[in-house]
């Protein structure tokens, strides 16, 4: 009998475990994710000054990254119920909750200086000097251009000098 509930307390421990670890569910085979229905991977920004990337999909799992910057531009790359997979232009990242992100697209400027032109070509005036890590609203993307709009100042960048910015966002 003891041992009928030492085998009976072991299945219900790794039950319990199974659902405390389930593994989430990947994009769909058409690219998209299985609880938004949205392309993945795809480009998110936060909402808020400081959101915790956590180790799973639940508010018990372990705090792994802590992101720390408004507007900030994330890759996300899974979602399970209420919960987003990201990644920063690191890789570094984690499980957060859904209610941190925001839809709203932003880049961050990766050379040392970009020169941000009026129009998409290098031949144009120059409107503006961007510092690398300043994050930036992301606009329309033309050819290998993109608009964006930072601290005031707008202009257009090569897309090679922004991260945040997917393949599907140029135009050919």
């Amino acid at each position: 009998m003891r041992n009928i509930l030492s085998i009976l307390a072991l299945a219900m421990l790794l039950a319990v475990q199974s659902l405390l670890f389930a593994v989430p569910a990947h994009a769909q085979e058409d690219g998209r994710g299985p609880v938004t229905g949205l392309p993945m991977p795809r480009f998110v920004s936060m909402k808020v000054d400081e959101g915790y990337a956590r180790r799973g999909p639940s508010s018990t799992h372990r705090i792994d990254w802590v992101f720390q910057r408004r507007n900030m531009p994330l890759l996300l790359v899974d979602e399970y119920g209420q919960w987003r997979r990201v990644q920063d232009r690191e890789g570094a990242g984690g499980w957060m909750h859904y209610s941190l992100l925001s839809g709203n697209r932003s880049v961050i400027v990766e050379p040392d200086i970009v020169d941000l032109y009026r129009r998409p070509s290098a031949q144009a005036p120059v409107s503006a000097r961007l510092q690398s890590g300043v994050v930036a609203w992301l606009g329309e993307c033309q050819d290998e251009w993109c608009m964006i709009e930072a601290q005031g100042v707008e202009g257009w960048a090569p897309t090679t000098a922004l991260w945040g910015v997917a393949p599907e966002d140029v135009g050919h």
